[in-house]
């Protein structure tokens, strides 16, 4: 049996990780390759929920993998933002805070529907 961690999507997201800080280093003095990295990070946000059902390997692991990828990505993406263009730094802060909070809401309900 494969350890989960082995699992296929579970190595697309990884790619995810190791594409997003890739974008995140080379922000400020490579934006090509910045909007390439960061690009084929989101990109493959697509194909490992297909490829978790697909290969039938849903993980909790997984899930919250993709989920605090995508959180940091988004929000790192805002303060890189805010650095570049300072006047939108409040509406890239607001966006950082409704964004942690309703995903919080929706995994706190989630586990409270279980129960």
């Amino acid at each position: 049996m494969v350890s989960v961690y082995l699992f296929v999507p579970n190595l697309i997201g990884y790619t995810r990780v190791a594409l997003m800080l890739i974008s995140f280093y080379v922000a400020f003095d490579n934006w090509k390759a910045f909007v390439f990295c960061y690009f084929w990070s989101q990109m493959l946000d697509a194909f490992d929920g297909a490829a978790a059902r697909r290969f039938n390997e849903c993980s909790m692991f997984g899930a919250v993998l993709d989920m605090v990828t995508d959180r940091i990505s988004s929000n790192i993406l805002a303060l890189i933002l805010s650095h570049f263009y300072p006047a939108l730094y409040l509406p890239l802060v607001m966006f950082a805070v409704v964004d942690y909070a309703s995903h919080w809401t929706q995994m706190y309900s989630s586990v409270l529907a279980k129960n």
